[in-house]
């Protein structure tokens, strides 16, 4: 009974793959950013402030979708400090949106939250702070998971790989059976391949859908649906749904009218029908995912999307229909060596598309030679390079044994047609052919019989498929280029699904020349200048008797915002100098703001502060100190200070 183990067989196990795939790539794409980013905010991360701004903004690297509780602005106690009114205030190529404060607000550390939908359907979500007056403590905390985590993202990652997973074996086992095995149209391991395919990448798609509104952190309501359906992302889910239905039709005439067509001539006008049907239905869902995704946005979207999908239906091609080769060769023991070679013709026209499609798409999203190593998108892209090139030279063995599939063939056909002379002179005598009338019957020398007990008969017909299972599987064994095809296939299959989920994940990954772009942009931003006092040392003479001295004068701690300002005078001798009147002003010319006068206290002879200057912004400010020594004997120092 040993001959029933066939059961769990090829299809069975890679399907087992493509679930452990799936899950390795949704583990995988945790660490994955999304592909627009924070290129800029008013105010900026960490700045003091001196007054409460009217509004808060911020810029993107790229086209983001933002609802209308996307920016959240909270006071130190939590309490909303915004609006909750989003304002689009995009102009040409540059990306900003803003909300505006409410008026009065107090001072300290306020915190602004962030959530966005990426041009290419990704989440992207993010945090910072800044301070009125001066840095205070909150008590909100900042969000500690990104946008697109959690289980959702995980459940969100495993529906798009199965979904990746599907449309390879539908297209591809769909193009195996059309282009190079007619026959398999009828074996029943192909037919299941193709529509648990089917299956699959429905079963995803509504999944997507499902998820699509608490995957991008919205709430999940009856709304949340409709709100998904109006977005680019939703209108693709829902336009392959569409494209399935004509999917299942498609399969269905595969799978019945066209194994049924016996006349030569309409079973060829209806392989052209199904495969010019069967192209633009696989073309079109392929297209949603070019339509949504990373194709879509960035450089040259109109020569991305159509590349994106000549690359997408030649990795089904390759992929699906190894898939399905490798349930023919283990499952279907008499696939002819014809359609092995037609598949090598097809795998072959597949990498060179692939190759063509690739180079470009590689281009657009790594841009330079140091984001091909220095970012996660290329190391990921190289890996798939390495993969496919492993996966070549695992089929150029497959090719080999093909090759001597046919010349055992060739060998093997005049033995077959002397043979069959043979047969046919034994024939005459009637000995042979009396033997295979036994053999039919389920033994050797046995005749045939039919017994009357309709049970007694189903055991005989079981016992008649284990013996010709087991005498096919025989044959099978005893074929060593058949062996060896079949080990190649499966090699092949193995590093064809860690290619799946290694291209699966760079979807999720953030393309390297948009790493490169914000990372410049970092870069050209002014550094933030260190916390630490200014201390100025001024010489000056009113011309006046006793009407020299110096002034040394600290701010603290010398940045933008409130900060404490001490003025000592000093005499000649280094003693206090004590003077009728000291006055301070600060000037920002490049911004033309000021004069800003500062009116310090005197504290003792020859100090004076103040604990509230206010420097608006960092810059290079020109500070100002009028000392008067007499009722006519003043003078003015001009001083040009860095304040951060």
């Amino acid at each position: 009974m040993t001959a029933t183990a066939p059961r769990f067989g090829a299809a069975h196990v890679l399907w087992l793959i493509l679930a452990t795939a799936a899950l390795l790539g949704s583990v995988l794409s945790g660490t994955a950013s999304a592909h627009a980013a924070l290129t800029g905010s008013t105010p900026k991360d960490g700045a003091v402030v001196a007054t409460a701004p009217k509004d808060v903004t911020l810029t993107f690297s790229e086209q983001v979708a933002m609802g209308d509780d996307a920016i959240r602005v909270l006071e130190p106690s939590g309490k909303r400090a915004d609006t909750g009114e989003l304002r689009d205030l995009c102009a040409g190529a540059v990306v900003k949106y803003g909300v505006d404060l409410h008026p009065g607000l107090p001072e300290g550390t306020y915190t602004v939250a962030w959530r966005a939908v990426s041009a290419d359907s990704h989440p992207i979500s993010g945090a910072f702070t800044f301070s009125i007056g001066a840095p205070s403590k909150t008590t909100v905390a900042l969000p500690k998971e990104e946008a697109g985590g959690g289980v959702v993202g995980v459940l969100y990652g495993i529906a798009r790989y199965v979904s990746y997973g599907g449309f390879v074996l539908l297209v591809g086992g769909a193009a195996f059976v059309l282009a190079c095995w007619p026959r398999g149209a009828a074996v029943r391991p192909l037919q299941r391949l193709v529509v648990r395919g089917w299956a699959a990448l429905t079963a995803a798609t509504l999944a997507l859908l499902l998820l699509r509104a608490p995957y991008t952190g919205a709430d999940f309501g009856p709304g949340s649906l409709g709100a998904v359906l109006e977005t680019k992302t939703g209108a693709a889910l829902v336009s392959r749904l569409l494209l399935l239905g004509a999917a299942a039709l498609f399969v269905a005439v595969l799978f019945g009218a066209y194994t049924r067509r016996e006349d030569e001539g309409e079973k060829k006008d209806l392989t052209f029908g199904l495969a010019i049907g069967g192209t633009v239905v696989a073309a079109g869902i392929a297209g949603t995912w070019a339509l949504s995704e990373h194709a879509s946005a960035g450089l040259q979207p109109l020569v991305a999307m159509p590349v994106d999908i000549l690359h997408l239906l030649a990795m089904a091609a390759w992929l699906g229909g190894l898939a399905a080769l490798l349930v023919a060769l283990y499952r279907e023991p008499s696939v002819e060596g014809s359609a092995v070679r037609r598949f090598s013709r097809v795998a072959f026209g597949s990498v060179v598309v692939l190759a063509a499609t690739g180079v470009y798409q590689s281009w657009r999203q790594v841009g330079s030679w140091s984001a091909l190593t220095g970012t996660a998108y290329g190391r990921l892209l190289l890996l798939k390079v390495a993969l496919v090139a492993v996966l070549v030279a695992v089929a150029w063995l497959s090719r080999r044994w093909t090759r001597r599939m046919a010349e055992t063939a060739v060998a093997a056909a005049p033995e077959d047609a002397a043979g069959d002379a043979e047969g046919g002179k034994d024939s005459e005598g009637g000995e042979d052919s009396e033997a295979g009338d036994a053999d039919a019957g389920g033994g050797a020398g046995v005749p045939v019989t039919v017994p009357d007990d309709p049970e007694r008969a189903a055991q005989l017909a079981r016992q008649r498929a284990v013996l010709a299972a087991a005498r096919a599987k025989r044959a099978r064994d005893a074929d060593p280029e058949r062996a060896g095809l079949r080990r190649s296939v499966l090699a092949e299959a193995g590093v064809a699904v860690v290619l799946l989920a290694v291209t699966t994940v760079l979807t999720t990954t953030e393309p390297g020349r948009t790493v490169e772009e914000a990372g410049a942009a970092q870069t050209s931003a002014p550094a933030a200048v260190p916390d630490r006092p200014l201390d100025l040392t001024l010489p000056f003479d009113t011309g006046g008797v006793n009407g020299k001295g110096t002034v040394r004068l600290t701010l603290d701690p010398g940045r933008s915002g409130r900060n404490a300002m001490h003025v000592y005078v000093d005499g000649p001798g280094g003693r206090p100098m004590d003077v009728p009147e000291l006055k301070v002003a600060y000037t920002l010319e490049s911004k033309q703001i000021g004069p800003l006068p500062v009116l310090p206290e005197r504290v003792a002879a020859g100090h004076w502060s103040s604990t509230a200057v206010q420097v608006p912004m960092p810059g290079e400010w020109k500070l100002q100190v009028t000392v008067r020594t007499s009722d006519i004997d003043q003078t003015t120092i001009d001083k040009n200070v860095k304040i951060g």
